[in-house]
C-alpha cells in the first residue's frame, strides 16, 4: 500500500487483492478508474514505478506494464526527467461521465436531452413496453413452451451441423438463408394464402426488426402514416421515431375504418394494420375493408404493412388468409414471425416484399446488421421443410383453444363483477375491461408487486372511447396457475378501488 503523500505523489490508496485478477490488471484498473473519476487530477504525477512496485510488493515490470497501457490510451504522459503524469485531455471525459451518471435506467420520465430526435421518440414510446422474461400469469407474448419439440429440434440441429459442418460458420446472404426462404415461401402460400416466391422473402430478427426496416426505408419526417387506434404500441414507436406524422384511424368490429382514414389523410404514405387478429382488440378486418384498403393503396401509391399477428391461431374457423394474397398492385409488405409460434428466444421472422423493394431491404440489412444467425436459419429451414412446424401449429392451436375456454370460465367465477372478459375467435391473449373510474396502470403496478404480470391497455388506446383494461396472456398457463393468479388479481382490484 502507498503511504502518505508529498506534492509529487498521487492522492489515493492502492491495495491488491490476492484473490482477484492479476496484479498487473488490478494496478491498471485502479489507476484508470481514479483518472476517469477525477480522483487523480490532470497534471498530477504518479509515483515512480520503483516506489509503487516496492510499496505494493510486486516487480517493477508489473507496474511498468500497467503504466504502458495507460500511456497507450492517452490517459497519462511520460517524459524523461518529468515522471508519469495524468494527461490534460481527461477533463471532458470526467465531466461527461458525471453528467450521465446522474441518470439511472429507471428514469423513464426523463426527456433524455442528449438523444437525437429519433432516440427521444424511441425512449418515450418504449416507456410502457416490457419484455416478459418468465412465464408468470398473465404475461403475454409467450407460447406454451412445454409443447416445443425440443428433442426434434436438437436432433435436427445435430444433423444440420453434421451435414454442413463449418459452412454454417460462414457469413450468408443478407436476404437470408436460401433454403429457409424457400421453406417460408411454401408455407406462406399454403398456410397463409400469400402470393409469393422465395426471392420475395427477406429474413429478419423478428417482427419488430421488420417494422424498423419498413420505417427506415419507406417513411420520412412528416410523412403521414395510418395507425390503427387502438394500436400495437411497439409499431407506433418505430414509426414515430422515423419522424412520421401518425394518423389515428379508429378500429371497430370490422377492423380499420378505411373510410375514416380517407377523411383524415387521403394522401398518407403508409398504413400499418394487423388484419388477422387486430392488436390489441382481437377483431378481424372484414373482406370489404381489406379490398377498400388495397384499392386506396393502389390508387394513391401508398404502402401497406401487414403484420400477421397470430394469424395461425384461429378457433372459430380455419385461419383467415393473409391480406397480402389479395394484393394485385404490389403495395403490401407482409410480416411473419416465429417468436410467437415457437419461442420468443428464436429471433427469426420474415418479410414478404413486392419485388421492387427486395434489393433495397437486402442492402439495408447488409449495412445495418449483415444477416441473421446462419445456424438458426438452417435448423429452422429443416424444421419447416420436414413438416414439424405445421404439426406444431396444429398441436398448439388445439391447446390454446382449450386454455382460452378455461380462462373465460375461470374469469367469470373469480373476477365476476370486477372485470369483463369475453372470448376471442383467435390469438393468444384476451382483453378484460375495468370499470371506467379505475386506473389500469395502478392495477398493473400493484399486481406486479404481488406476482401477477399484466399489461395495461391505456397506453394502447390513445383517444379512443374504450375504458381502462388489462391484457391477459393465457397460452402458456394451466387452469391451476390461472386460478391462483385470478384470485390474487381480484384482491388487487378491490384494494385499488378502495383507495381514496
Amino acid at each position: 500500500m502507498t503511504k502518505g503523500r508529498t506534492p509529487d505523489t498521487m492522492p489515493m490508496q492502492l491495495s491488491l487483492d490476492p484473490r482477484g485478477a492479476s496484479r498487473h490488471q488490478q494496478i491498471y484498473d485502479a489507476l484508470r478508474a481514479a483518472i476517469l473519476s477525477g480522483g487523480l487530477r490532470h497534471g498530477e504525477r504518479l509515483p515512480s514505478s520503483r516506489v509503487l512496485a516496492r510499496d505494493l510488493g510486486v516487480s517493477r515490470t508489473t507496474v511498468l506494464g500497467a503504466f504502458s497501457r495507460l500511456l497507450g490510451e492517452g490517459l497519462v504522459t511520460g517524459r524523461s526527467g518529468a515522471g508519469t503524469r495524468v494527461a490534460m485531455m481527461t477533463a471532458p471525459l470526467r465531466r461527461g461521465r458525471r453528467a450521465l451518471a446522474q441518470v439511472t435506467p429507471g428514469d423513464a420520465d426523463d426527456d433524455a436531452p442528449w438523444l437525437s430526435r429519433a432516440g427521444r421518440a424511441l425512449f418515450a414510446e418504449g416507456k410502457w413496453r416490457r419484455i416478459p422474461t418468465r412465464a408468470i400469469p398473465f404475461a403475454a407474448g409467450i407460447p406454451a413452451l412445454e409443447l416445443f419439440p425440443l428433442t426434434t429440434w436438437t436432433r435436427l440441429a445435430a444433423r444440420r451441423w453434421r451435414l454442413s459442418g463449418r459452412d454454417l460458420l460462414l457469413p450468408d446472404d443478407s436476404q437470408g438463408y436460401g433454403p429457409l426462404r424457400e421453406a417460408i415461401a411454401r408455407y406462406a402460400v399454403t398456410a397463409r394464402g400469400a402470393r409469393c416466391k422465395a426471392e420475395q422473402v427477406v429474413i429478419v430478427n423478428g417482427a419488430q426488426h421488420a417494422l424498423d426496416l419498413c420505417a427506415r426505408l419507406l417513411v420520412g419526417p412528416g410523412d403521414e402514416v395510418w395507425m390503427e387506434s387502438p394500436c400495437y404500441a411497439p409499431a407506433r414507436g418505430v414509426f414515430a421515431a422515423a419522424g412520421a406524422t401518425l394518423i389515428d384511424v379508429p378500429v371497430d368490429a370490422d377492423g380499420l375504418d378505411v373510410a375514416r382514414g380517407l377523411e383524415l389523410a387521403p394522401a398518407a404514405r403508409l398504413a400499418f394494420v394487423t388484419p388477422s387478429f387486430q392488436s390489441p382488440l382481437g377483431v378481424t378486418m372484414s373482406l370489404e375493408r381489406r379490398v377498400a384498403l388495397l384499392d386506396w393503396a393502389k390508387r394513391s401509391g401508398a404502402w401497406i404493412v401487414e403484420d400477421d399477428y397470430n394469424g395461425e391461431y384461429r378457433y372459430d374457423t380455419t385461419p383467415i388468409p393473409a391480406m397480402q394474397g389479395l394484393d394485385t398492385g404490389d403495395r403490401v409488405l407482409y410480416i411473419g414471425t416465429f417468436s410467437k409460434t415457437l419461442s420468443p428466444a428464436i429471433r427469426l421472422g420474415y418479410l414478404i416484399l413486392p419485388l421492387a423493394l427486395v434489393a433495397a431491404f437486402t442492402r439495408a440489412r447488409l449495412l445495418l446488421d449483415r444477416h441473421s444467425a446462419v445456424p438458426d436459419q438452417a435448423i429452422l429451414a429443416d424444421f419447416i421443410s420436414s413438416g414439424h412446424f405445421a404439426r406444431h401449429i396444429r398441436r398448439t392451436r388445439a391447446l390454446y383453444q382449450q386454455r382460452q375456454r378455461a380462462f373465460v370460465s375461470l374469469a367469470a367465477r373469480e373476477l365476476g363483477g370486477l372485470i369483463t372478459v369475453d372470448a376471442a375467435p383467435a390469438g393468444m391473449w384476451l382483453v378484460g375491461w375495468l370499470p371506467r373510474d379505475m386506473s389500469d396502470l395502478e392495477v398493473v403496478e400493484e399486481a406486479g408487486r404481488r406476482g401477477v404480470a399484466l399489461v395495461a391497455m391505456s397506453p394502447y388506446l390513445g383517444g379512443t372511447a374504450h375504458g381502462p383494461g388489462l391484457l391477459f396472456g393465457y397460452a402458456p398457463y394451466t387452469a391451476a396457475q390461472m386460478r391462483v393468479a385470478m384470485r390474487e388479481l381480484a384482491s388487487v382490484i378491490r384494494d385499488v378501488r378502495a383507495r381514496p
